[in-house]
């Protein structure tokens, strides 16, 4: 998910809510809870490490496409390719009450992460940390 200037990496195990939290920060968008929403991939995406950036890039056969479970497939715009500036991961049994900021390595490239345990919603904390925490602008990423 594109989210403002950065994408957001959101990762699970299958049945754990990614396409639910993407169609949930796209609505918050549109709601105008967070500046903007797009979508990049659902299911499948390419993560490419390059200059110190990781790059997320949609898989061609399902670019533009999500499923929501009880609608089935839906064609939404989306963006061709971003830049990651953080990780979600869905039901994360290392999930903490007070989680300590650790970042995680993806191709040698360290992006913060927010854990969210089994059980718990996701999108209210997502908007939080997304809303309270300082992540790269489109400036640092050389996009803006």
């Amino acid at each position: 998910m594109l989210i403002g200037a950065r994408a957001l990496l959101i990762r699970g195990p299958a049945g754990s809510g990614k396409s639910r939290l993407a169609l949930a920060l796209i609505e918050a968008a549109r709601s105008g809870v967070i500046p903007f929403a797009r979508l990049i991939g659902d299911d499948r995406v390419h993560v490419t490490a390059a200059h110190g950036r990781l790059l997320v890039r949609p898989a061609p056969a399902l670019a533009g496409m999500i499923e929501a479970r009880g609608l089935g497939l839906r064609v939404l715009p989306y963006e061709p390719v971003a830049v990651v500036g953080a990780i979600v991961d869905l039901k994360a049994a290392d999930a903490e009450r007070l989680p300590s900021v650790s970042p995680v390595a993806i191709g040698g490239v360290a992006l913060p992460r927010l854990a969210v345990a089994p059980g718990n919603n996701a999108l209210p904390l997502v908007v939080a940390w997304l809303t309270t925490t300082d992540f790269p602008t489109a400036q640092d990423l050389g996009t803006g």
